[in-house]
């Protein structure tokens, strides 16, 4: 018999798993001009699961056979992920609109995926990590070749779909190896098994599935499929790939490297943050495309946060999860305008077409600036104080090197993302790139990013203390 309070350990979860089923359910029996009806039902089904994520936040501890764990930790990113994906559903109105896509199983997947984030946060049983990374997975698949009129999306869904299934077996296969040394696939099973010498199997194991995880959240090497996906993929969708999943999957690498007390990971993160942070920075100072722009500059923030990693203590701990709902912040809100000024067909999406914003639209400039500021990490935004308080980590832990190549590359990054604010203040405006009037639920959703952005650079306190809090939560 399973305690009720089991259920309101996965409380979110399942009121989004309903919510999902309900708008799969009354999509047929909707007339194709009519889908922001169910558009408004995931809104719903979201804000229900951040109440419920308060109730969740009351109930710390295990469930369902000590398969889920909630404490801070989980609770920390379960907000981050429900926060994203309200963001993107109230950007997602406008932008289906315009695309004229009209399937409302849209936004179920998000909903889907958002609960295979949540799920992968809370687990500590390594099968059903790779569960609940399979549901966000497969929704992320199908949601990057919603542009179905495009050869450039279906060619970014098959790509993401093939290389994400091979990373894939690349965990499922250390999870087996996991299990071969120390006969559990429990995190915190496993790090009692891990208090003697670790075989070679375990060595391997770890290697396996930081290549699986280090493809989800888009680090180097393994981040060769990150510019075409972005490219092709719908804007609003491209918000939600580059946040909430790569948070989940920071938080699955959290636990997987420091509650399991996975041995020889150091290195492997030192050199994936050095070139994260350099190959993405390098490559991003030659594009013209906006979103593959972005695309270079997120496999250069997941440097940053592996900087954290490396520190390997409990400030570089909290400092990575500060930083991944900095980014977040940011990252969305970014795309989010990216997904407005697109326009049908995701036509305007170059440098060139950003050129005189400044004059075309105002307000929309100014949340822009608002965001690149925040990724440059210039304060007083999220972006400052998340690397700052990232590379205090690394230098608290004597990484004095990988601290240097990240101070270069933010400098090296400043020059690409002040670019695009020369293009939007310093040229000339492009009359043929018209900007439509921003709708409510797509203001609104720039505003709770904007917001989030300035309060996380004016105030990091309290959300640096719940982050803390989850440090030592993960650690225990």
């Amino acid at each position: 018999m399973i305690p009720t309070v089991d259920y309101l350990r996965i409380l979110p979860e399942l009121v989004l798993c309903v919510t999902g089923m309900a708008i799969m359910l009354a999509d047929p029996v909707i007339a194709a001009g009519n889908k922001k009806v169910l558009g408004t039902i995931a809104l719903g089904g979201l804000l229900a699961g951040l109440m419920a994520a308060f109730i969740q936040a009351e109930n710390y501890g295990y469930g369902f056979f000590n398969m889920v764990r909630v404490d801070a930790f989980s609770v920390f990113f379960h907000f981050v992920v429900l926060i994203i994906a309200l963001i993107v559903v109230l950007a997602s109105f406008s932008y289906l609109e315009v695309q004229h896509i009209n399937s409302g199983e849209y936004y179920a997947l998000i909903l889907f995926g958002t609960v295979g984030m949540m799920l992968m946060s809370s687990a500590v049983e390594l099968v059903l990590i790779f569960i609940a990374l399979e549901i966000s997975s497969i929704s992320t698949y199908i949601l990057a070749g919603f542009r179905r009129r495009t050869a450039e999306s279906s060619e970014s869904s098959l790509k993401y779909f093939l290389l994400g299934s091979f990373a894939t077996s690349f965990f499922l296969y250390g999870v087996a190896l996991v299990f071969g040394a120390t006969s559990t696939t429990n995190v915190y099973g496993v790090a009692k098994a891990l208090q003697g010498e670790p075989s070679v199997l375990v060595y391997l194991a770890v290697a396996l599935m930081f290549v699986g995880l280090g493809f989800k959240v888009a680090s180097a090497p393994f981040h060769i499929w990150t510019p075409d996906v972005y490219e092709g993929s719908p804007a609003p969708v491209v918000a939600l790939m580059s946040t909430g999943p790569k948070a989940a999957a920071f938080a699955v690498l959290l636990r997987v490297l420091f509650a399991s007390g996975a041995p020889g990971w150091f290195w492997m993160v030192w050199v994936s943050a050095a070139l994260s942070m350099t190959i993405g920075n390098i490559g991003a100072l030659v594009q013209q495309n906006v979103k593959r722009l972005l695309a270079y500059s997120s496999i250069a923030h997941a440097g940053y946060i592996l900087v954290a990693f490396a520190a390997g203590n409990e400030a570089g701990i909290s400092a990575a999860i500060f930083y991944a709902a900095s980014y977040a912040a940011m990252n969305v809100g970014a795309f989010a305008i990216v997904a407005h000024l697109a326009s049908s067909g995701e036509r305007y999406v170059t440098l060139d077409d950003y050129a005189g914003l400044g004059k075309r639209s105002p307000g929309l400039a100014a949340l822009l600036t608002i965001f690149v500021l925040s990724l440059i990490g210039i304060p007083p935004t999220a972006g400052f104080f998340g690397k700052f308080y990232v590379f205090s980590a690394a230098l608290q832990s004597h990484l004095v090197w990988l601290t240097v190549i990240g101070m270069i590359n933010s400098a090296i990054a400043s020059y690409y993302y002040m670019r695009l604010l020369v293009y939007m203040y310093m040229r000339e405006e492009r009359t043929e790139a018209p900007v439509a009037s921003v709708p409510a639920t797509m203001g609104m959703g720039l505003a709770i990013s904007a917001i989030a952005t300035v309060y996380l650079g004016l105030l990091p306190g309290p959300v640096l203390a719940f982050a803390v809090r989850g440090a030592q939560d993960l650690l225990k």
